[in-house]
């Protein structure tokens, strides 16, 4: 019995234990929950102070409402053409602004539906549209998308910059906060409408409304405010500009949501396409490929930090400009693209056309583009050579040549012996690769650098045909620099930066010239471009007065280039295919040529015809007996020593060591009779073996007449085959 008691109550007080326990367990869970849901609301509540405090600090820091009005995002840029009337204009526009009450109840209405169904609602930011996003994500097949209530779009696009970062993003809900703290909902409402961006420049709905339809904000339509609220989403995809049928569609999406919300009828909930007026824009096509090149310089011309509005007053003729782009359109072979660069007397451009469409491509052709120019680079080698001494009625000999290992060819055989002038105006190869081997390849690169080329240039002898790659508007300044008669010019495209008011930021002052070539040697060069165009290549690039240009044509024409002038403008043409792939058809003399031509007879219509002076007057010095019977044996020259100082020539046992011939092409440092240095240049003053030598050819060749050039051992250079005319 006692066996009995003893156990239950040993079995009493184990359940008395376990309930105990049971009991402790139950007060620990309760005691830790009851911790959580305190520090909870504690952290909450301290979150909650510190978000207050933000709001409140924000909101007192935040500009006033005026202030805000008169910020912009960006800088207003009017280009002007030459005669002052207006091209384009670029960044913001602003339009006027439209005050809450001018405001068209359809647009409020359409832009709330459309971006922010709870906006009259909410403190700034959406808490219910948040959590309506999150359920949707995890109940259906969307991603999260994160959304921005009205009032945050108006804080990023005030105070703020698109990043998506999570810091980001919390700025912008203090900011909002902030904002919906101290503006009213019509306040907040009407900045937005006046500032939020919708593509084409155009900011606010009044700048959209006159960029698309032609009229004030205050007179949108049901069916134009509806096409303006949906362009918010993607300004680039919905703009009626850009694609009728999007915009249309995407209007319907938003007087759907219209209707939904009771702000319209059934009836009212239809964009009918027809009705939709759209501004009938000009053709910005050909135009923005100047803009493109002119309006990047205002970083170096404009004073950093100015952020007003300003006009830009350009160099660009419309005129010239539609002429310059329908000579390409009409002219360009199928499937080819082509450019044209035309520049006055002083380096102002007139026309610039980059392409055969704009809008396909703004890849600009005229100013970016790196093409090998074929004969028109001749323009160099014969510049070199009528430099070195060659005059237009000189003899060469038209014949197969070998140099280096490179044998250039004519289409059509060899002439045999002609003159300088008839070589040039039918482009014969063989002769410009004896010109350039003789005078020296360095030379011919030395001068293209003169003229302005900025592109690589290598010293094979294919380079004498055009081998290296050149822009249209360094080749167009080269030439234009010949039509000056060899004064340096620098292409420029903007006259005069002014603000909206007219105060003068910046203005074009005429750049100070120097002479790339003697007088002789521009006329000389003059009188070889006119002949290619009256009897040689270039004949199709005639235009009833005096023009003097020339042809290029690439391996299985690839390219093809006339470069001319007449009257003081200057007009580069180039037509091919980006893809470099052959152009049937295409040659300097046809396509290009008559582009040129169609053009330049517009160009030059109101302007004087102007004569050449391509009659040859040679220096003194050439025009002296031959020194050798002067001066005697050119072994008898004077050398310089690696210090420059003149000394005796070493005896024939003595070894010369550093001492070279003094540079042919430097006044003469060899003493005339009474000690002084003559005033002109010199002949050549070292044997015929250094000057092959310092000119690219090899091997002793003393017979050999000055004109008429041999083949020649090949030397390790790469043998190179192209056919240029």
């Amino acid at each position: 019995m006692a066996d009995k008691r003893g156990s239950r109550s040993r079995q009493r007080r184990e359940n008395e234990r376990r309930q105990a326990a049971k009991a402790e367990r139950a007060g620990g869970w309760r005691l830790w929950l009851k911790r959580l849901l305190v520090w909870t609301g504690v952290i909450a509540l301290l979150g909650a102070f510190a978000l207050g405090c933000a709001v409140f600090f924000a909101a007192r820091s935040m500009p006033g409402f005026t202030t805000l009005m008169g910020s912009q995002n960006g800088q207003t840029i009017v280009v002007r053409a030459r005669d002052g009337s207006e091209i384009v204009q670029l960044g913001p526009s602003y339009g006027q602004w439209l005050t809450w009450n001018q405001i068209p109840r359809s647009m409020k209405n359409a832009m709330v539906a459309t971006e922010d169904r709870r906006f009259y609602y909410h403190i700034g930011v959406d808490p219910i549209g948040l959590a309506r996003a999150v359920y949707i994500w995890a109940t259906g097949s969307k991603r999260l998308q994160a959304t921005s209530t009205i009032t945050q779009q108006l804080a990023r696009n005030l105070f703020l910059n698109s990043n998506r970062t999570v810091d980001r993003k919390l700025r912008e809900a203090v900011l909002s906060m902030a904002l919906e703290a101290k503006f009213s909902k019509e306040q907040i409402l009407e900045l937005y409408l006046n500032k939020v961006y919708f593509g084409g420049g155009a900011y606010g709905i009044d700048s959209a409304s006159r960029k698309f339809f032609s009229h004030p904000a205050t007179h949108l339509s049901n069916a134009e405010a509806a096409i303006i609220a949906g362009m918010v989403k993607a300004p680039s995809r919905f703009s009626p500009t850009a694609d009728v049928d999007a915009a249309v569609g995407r209007a319907n999406v938003v007087l759907g949501l219209m209707r939904d919300q009771g702000m319209i009828s059934a009836e009212e909930a239809s964009v009918d396409p027809s009705t939709v007026h759209l501004k009938d824009e000009e053709g910005q096509n050909s135009v923005r490929y100047f803009t493109d090149w002119a309006l990047p310089q205002l970083d170096l011309l404009v004073p950093d930090g100015n952020t007003e509005p300003i006009e830009v007053w350009t160099t660009i003729d419309l005129g010239m400009q539609k002429a310059a782009t329908a000579a390409i359109d009409n002219n360009v072979p199928k499937g080819a693209q082509g450019a044209l660069v035309s520049m006055d007397s002083d380096g102002a451009i007139l026309a610039m056309v980059g392409g055969t469409d704009y809008v396909k491509t703004n890849y600009n052709r005229a100013t970016e583009a790196m093409r090998q120019p074929g004969s028109a680079w001749k323009l160099f080698v014969y510049l070199a050579a009528l430099e070195a001494g060659y005059k237009p009625d000189d003899k060469v000999k038209d014949e197969p040549v070998t140099i280096d290992g490179w044998s250039p060819h004519n289409d059509g055989g060899y002439a045999g012996e002609i003159d300088v002038r008839s070589a040039f105006a039918y482009s014969k190869n063989t002769v410009a690769a004896q010109l350039g081997n003789e005078v020296g390849f360095g030379a011919v690169a030395s001068m293209a650098r003169r003229f302005g080329i900025t592109t690589p240039i290598s010293t094979y002898p294919s380079m004498v045909l055009g081998t290296n790659e050149v822009r249209v508007l360094d080749m167009t300044r080269a030439f234009a620099e010949v039509s000056a008669k060899g004064q340096s010019l620098e292409p420029y495209g903007i006259v005069k930066v002014t603000t909206a008011q007219g105060r003068v930021l910046y203005q074009h002052q005429a750049q100070a010239s120097s002479p790339l070539v003697p007088d002789y040697v521009a006329a000389g060069i003059t009188d070889l471009l006119q002949t290619a165009v009256n009897t040689g290549t270039g004949r199709a690039a005639q235009i009833g007065r005096p023009v003097a240009g020339k042809t290029g044509t690439t391996n299985s024409n690839k390219d093809g280039w006339f470069l001319g002038f007449s009257s003081g403008i200057t007009t580069g043409v180039w037509m091919g295919r980006d893809d470099a792939k052959p152009v049937g058809g295409l040659w300097g003399g046809t396509s290009p040529a008559r582009a040129f031509s169609e053009y330049m007879k517009f160009a030059v219509k109101d302007r004087p015809v102007e004569n050449f002076e391509t009659q040859v007057k040679l220096p003194d010095w050439q025009l002296k007996p031959d020194d050798e019977q002067l001066q005697g044996d050119p072994q008898d020259y004077y050398f310089i020593d690696d210090k420059g100082n003149l000394v005796p020539p070493p005896g024939p046992d003595e070894p010369r060591g550093n001492l070279y011939p003094p540079d042919a092409t430097e006044p003469s440092r060899r003493p005339e009779p009474g000690g002084q240095p003559n005033s002109g240049p010199p002949p050549a003053a070292a044997s015929d073996d250094f000057l092959r030598r310092a000119t690219g050819g090899a091997g002793p060749r003393d017979q050999v007449p000055r004109r008429a050039m041999p083949p020649v051992p090949a030397r390790n250079a790469p043998p190179q085959q192209p056919y240029q005319q």
